[in-house]
């Protein structure tokens, strides 16, 4: 893991939907589209980067509704993947839902995403159910693992 001092977090706005756009489809196999991003700039929303020299390294999207916040996307570009950014994310957003007074954190995860529950794990996320076949794949579907923390 690198020195995460260098990165900074900061609040996103619709202006880094276009790089967050871009972030999403180097990373992810099913993208989300650049209306989907700009669709969470909302009340209901926070999205939030990591930053290095003013350049978007990843983001996280986090929905909360009274007590309960669920962690929708969360993305680091692969050149700085494995470089302790997605940690330092989630657990940027970890304490921020806790200070916005939500009780549990949900989110749910590809069962291939092997590194991303790797993640979640390492900051106390557990297990709490599945959608069976809920992903489409490049030869069937496989299933949603979803996962929640109390905070």
């Amino acid at each position: 893991m690198h020195n995460t001092e260098a990165y900074s977090i900061s609040v996103l706005s619709l202006d880094d939907v276009a790089a967050m756009s871009n972030i999403e489809k180097q990373s992810h196999t099913h993208p989300w589209t650049e209306a989907g991003l700009a669709d969470c700039f909302s009340p209901l929303y926070r999205a939030i980067g990591v930053m290095q020299q003013g350049e978007l390294l990843g983001f996280a999207i986090v929905q909360q509704i009274i007590d309960e916040a669920t962690l929708l996307d969360i993305c680091v570009a692969p050149a700085y993947q494995g470089q302790g950014l997605g940690l330092l994310l989630i657990r940027h957003i970890l304490s921020e839902a806790k200070q916005a007074q939500a009780v549990l954190m949900m989110l749910e995860v590809r069962e291939s995403n092997t590194s991303a529950k790797g993640l979640y794990e390492k900051v106390g996320f557990s297990e709490s159910g599945r959608r069976k076949n809920y992903y489409q794949t490049s030869d069937g579907n496989e299933d949603a693992i979803l996962m929640d923390k109390a905070l």
